[in-house]
């Protein structure tokens, strides 16, 4: 009967039939042939899969990356990015870089990131004489950043599943961010190199010092609210942010790309702090976006409010839908053991955690080119982690590795959706698109080995915020 499981599944996803409804086909299928189980057990393991509360956070992430992608707020981080490193050999391409870093501490999600700047980046690029390819492949590497440097999309799926803090998973995902940044700006720097290319905007000092300014005041910001809060509690710490704010008010038009970028210092304070929880934090990424779609900037109407509403509906009920799916299969892969019996072959095959993180490497990558990462995680998942716990992985670190193999796997055919969205911007085909990407996934895969086998990259500053063990 494990075996109808799985098979019904296999045959379901063969016939190009979506992964959530195989997930729920091949349950009944089971259901049906056992005859034990009551047809109804399906619609209650499927309702109590979404009845959760970090689940929350999943629409309102999905909201702040539509607002800002609407809102306009992408074109001031582009030109922020491009006043900071547009000055530099092969400018535009650590500017796609830098930008995309910026974006994730927004959207959370590579497809938003790319779809958003990839737009603006890419038609930029080719008008100071970039190659089309090298433009798809710069925007494509970068948009993995986004569920990486948090908030983060999958980092909220992947905490529900393995019971981990949300909060320790996207502090987490802060340094590997950073590596994975340095990464491929020195391979664009290679590239720049080998063709000789130059800077794409002169080196003004009064632009590049504007830039720095607004990099300071975002981390000043921080530490005044701190500093208030140390010195005096909430009511001197209400007295730093008003003068901050009375400040930004002042110089808005002169510091437009502030208030955008420091949306991931707000989260990431906000969470490690206590002052409210990674759910409640999208949230407040959806009312900060908002202010700034609605009140500051003024570039958000009402009826591009509802059109942004309904398409974030949209993006919630597929991913639900799949989360729901995916937990009356995992409790059939848990109830008829499959889950122990992969753990006991695993742990038959190796006791050591290094061969079995290369295997889950290897695992994830496949995977990952044929399903989407909400639906791989939630499948996977179950299977993987008892043996996990078993060989005494940090579930945190375990979670950077998977979240940055899946993403990998949205820049191959046949179901990279990074790779379907590029096509559509660049009017490329999946040919062509496919075979731009191949080089960036020299600086993906290096990150990969980093991440998996030091895992003090992933797990520092996790443990100095949160002083876990």
């Amino acid at each position: 009967m494990t075996g109808a499981l799985l098979t019904s599944f296999l045959a379901f996803m063969v016939t190009g039939i979506p992964v959530a409804i195989a997930m729920a086909g091949s349950a009944l299928v089971y259901i049906w042939l056992t005859g034990n189980t009551p047809g109804l057990v399906v619609v209650h393991r499927m309702i109590s899969g979404i009845d959760s509360f970090p689940l929350l956070a999943v629409p309102f992430f999905i909201l702040a990356g539509n607002l800002m992608n609407n809102a306009g707020i992408t074109n001031r981080i582009y030109n922020f990015a491009l006043a900071l490193v547009g000055w530099m050999k092969g400018g535009l391409g650590h500017v796609n870089i830098v930008g995309s870093v910026i974006f994730a501490g927004m959207s959370g999600t590579a497809i938003a990131d790319a779809a958003g700047l990839g737009t603006i980046e890419i038609k930029a690029m080719r008008d100071h004489g970039y190659s089309k390819e090298f433009s798809v492949g710069v925007t494509a590497a970068s948009a993995t950043l986004g569920p990486i440097i948090p908030p983060s999309l999958p980092f909220v799926i992947y905490g529900m599943v393995a019971n981990v803090s949300i909060g320790q998973l996207f502090v987490a995902g802060i340094v590997p961010g950073l590596v994975l940044t340095i990464l491929m700006m020195l391979t664009v720097a290679y590239f720049a190199h080998k063709n000789n290319w130059g800077a794409d905007i002169k080196f003004v000092w009064p632009r590049v010092s504007k830039a720095l300014v607004e990099l300071v005041i975002v981390v000043a910001f921080p530490l005044v609210i701190w500093a208030g809060i140390a010195a005096g509690g909430l009511p001197i710490a209400v007295v730093a942010v008003a003068l901050v704010a009375l400040f930004l008010a002042d110089w808005k038009w002169k510091f437009e790309a502030v208030l955008p970028i420091m949306t991931p210092i707000l989260l990431i304070g906000g969470m490690s702090t206590g002052v409210f929880t990674p759910t409640e934090g999208a949230v407040a990424a959806s009312i900060w976006a908002l202010v700034l779609g609605l009140v500051w900037y003024r570039t958000l109407s009402w009826r591009m409010l509802v059109r942004v509403s309904m398409e974030t509906i949209e993006t919630t009920a597929t991913v639900l839908f799949i989360v729901a799916a995916a937990s009356i299969f995992g409790w059939l892969l848990t109830a008829t053991r499959v889950t122990d019996m992969v753990t006991a072959w695993v742990l038959g095959f190796t006791s050591s955690p290094w061969v079995f993180l290369l295997l889950v490497n290897l695992l994830l990558l496949f995977v990952g080119c044929f399903l989407e990462p909400t639906a791989a995680m939630l499948i996977a998942l179950p299977v993987l982690l008892p043996a996990v716990q078993q060989l005494g992985i940090d579930p945190v670190h375990f979670g950077l590795v998977v979240v940055l193999n899946l993403m990998i796997g949205l820049l191959h055919p046949p179901m990279g959706m990074v790779l379907f969205v590029l096509a559509r911007v660049a009017r490329m085909s999946l040919e062509r698109t496919t075979m731009a990407i191949l080089p960036w996934l020299v600086p993906l895969l290096v990150s990969l080995v980093l991440i998996t086998y030091v895992p003090a990259i992933s797990l520092w500053l996790p443990r100095l915020i949160y002083h876990a063990p």
